[in-house]
C-alpha cells in the first residue's frame, strides 16, 4: 500500500448523526480564535473536509470535527465543525460526539460520576456536564451559546405550497423554522424525501426573501438550516421535528441546535421561561432534551441561555489514507446519494 496521506478519525454518533472526530493527522489551522481557525480551515485546509464527507470515503449523513487547540484559557480543546456543504458555528449532536471521543479515549480525563469541561467552539465557549459510569460517557449536557429569534410569523411564497408562515432564530446556526404538519405532514420516516425537498424549498427561499445577519458577527448570515416540526405542546411536553441538513437530507438526531432555536421562539413568545424545559423527537425516534437556563441579551436583542441533552456512541477506530494514483484524491458526490441538491 502506497499512501500520500493518513488520517486518524474515531467513529462516532449522537442520538443517530454521525459525528466523527478527527484525532491525528491534520494540523490545527491558523487563526487568534476558534472562529477565525474555521474561517481558515474553509479557505486553505477544505480538501480535508471533502476528503473525508465525500464518497468513496464518506457520505452526505455525515459529520466530521477536529479538535484544535483551544484559544481560551478557560477551555480544555477547540473543535472546528465540518459539514457536507458548510463550517457551522456550532453543532449540539457533534458537541456530544466530541466530547464522547475526548473522554472515552482520555485526551480528556474522565471524572465520574460526572466530568465538567468547557470546549472552545467556532460560535463561542460550550460548557459541558457528562455522566459517566465505568468508563463510558453516559450522556452529555451542554450549555449552548446564546440563542434567540430573529424574526417571527414571516411571510414566505414557497411553489407548491403558496404563502406559508416560518420563523427565524439563531441556535447556534441560522433556522428557519415551520409547522410541518400544517403542509399535511406526520413527520414519519417514510416522509423523508419529501420532507428533505420541501425542506431545501425553504432554505432557498428564506435566504432570497429573508436575509438575516447575527447582530455580534456579520459571518455569520441567512438561514442555513431548516427545521419542519409539530405544534406546541406545553412546557415539559416533546415534539416531534426533523432538521433539513443542507444539501437535503433529514437530521438522524433531533439537533441540538434546532432544540435550541425552538427554545428562543418560543421564549420570544411567552411561551416558554427560565427553568422550563421542552424535548424533541427526530424522525428515527431519538431524543434531546432542552431546558432555558437564563435569559441574556445579544446585539442588544432579547436571547436565552439553553441546556441541551442526549448520548454519544463511539464506533469504530478509522485511518483513512490517500493512494497517490487514486484518481478522486478528495473524492466525488453524485445526485443520486447527494440530498436533492448537488452542490460543492
Amino acid at each position: 500500500m502506497r499512501a500520500s496521506r493518513m488520517i486518524q478519525v474515531v467513529g462516532c454518533h449522537a442520538e443517530g448523526e454521525v459525528g466523527d472526530v478527527i484525532v491525528g493527522g491534520v494540523l490545527p489551522p491558523a487563526g487568534e480564535t476558534v472562529f477565525a481557525m474555521m474561517q481558515d480551515m474553509q479557505q486553505n485546509q477544505d480538501h480535508i473536509r471533502r476528503l473525508l464527507l465525500r464518497e468513496p470515503r464518506g457520505s452526505v449523513a455525515r459529520h466530521v470535527n477536529l479538535v484544535v487547540p483551544p484559544r481560551r484559557a478557560d477551555c480544555v480543546a477547540g473543535a472546528i465543525i465540518m459539514e457536507p456543504t458548510e463550517y457551522p458555528p456550532m453543532s449540539g449532536s457533534n458537541t456530544i460526539c466530541i466530547t464522547t471521543v475526548l473522554l472515552e479515549t482520555g485526551m480528556v480525563p474522565m471524572v465520574e460520576p460526572l466530568t465538567r469541561l468547557r470546549l472552545d467552539m467556532p460560535g463561542g465557549p460550550v460548557d459541558v456536564v457528562a455522566t459517566c459510569r465505568d468508563g463510558k460517557c453516559v450522556s452529555v449536557e451542554l450549555t449552548n451559546v446564546p440563542c434567540f429569534a430573529l424574526k417571527l410569523d414571516a411571510a414566505l411564497e414557497i411553489a407548491g405550497y403558496g404563502t406559508i408562515a416560518i420563523d427565524i432564530a439563531y441556535g447556534g446556526m441560522i433556522y428557519a423554522l415551520t409547522d410541518a404538519t400544517k403542509l399535511g405532514f406526520a413527520l414519519a420516516p417514510d416522509e423523508a424525501r419529501e420532507l428533505a425537498v420541501l425542506g431545501e424549498a425553504v432554505r432557498a427561499a428564506a435566504r432570497e426573501q429573508h436575509p438575516v445577519v447575527h447582530p455580534e458577527n456579520s459571518a455569520i448570515s441567512d438561514v442555513s438550516i431548516v427545521q419542519l416540526n409539530s405544534p406546541f405542546n406545553g412546557a415539559g411536553g416533546v415534539g416531534r421535528n426533523t432538521c433539513i441538513v443542507s444539501p437535503g437530507r433529514s437530521d438522524r438526531s433531533p439537533t441540538g441546535t434546532g432544540l435550541s432555536a425552538r427554545l428562543a421562539v418560543l421564549h420570544a413568545r411567552g411561551l416558554l421561561g427560565v427553568g422550563d424545559s421542552y424535548a424533541h423527537e427526530s424522525l428515527i425516534g431519538s431524543r434531546f432534551n432542552g431546558r432555558i437556563v437564563a435569559e441574556t441579551s445579544v446585539g442588544g436583542r432579547k436571547a436565552i441561555v439553553p441546556a441541551i441533552s442526549g448520548r454519544g456512541w463511539i464506533t469504530g477506530f478509522h485511518s483513512y489514507v490517500v493512494d497517490p494514483s487514486d484518481p478522486w484524491p478528495e473524492g466525488y458526490i453524485v445526485a443520486d446519494t447527494y440530498g436533492v441538491a448537488v452542490r460543492p
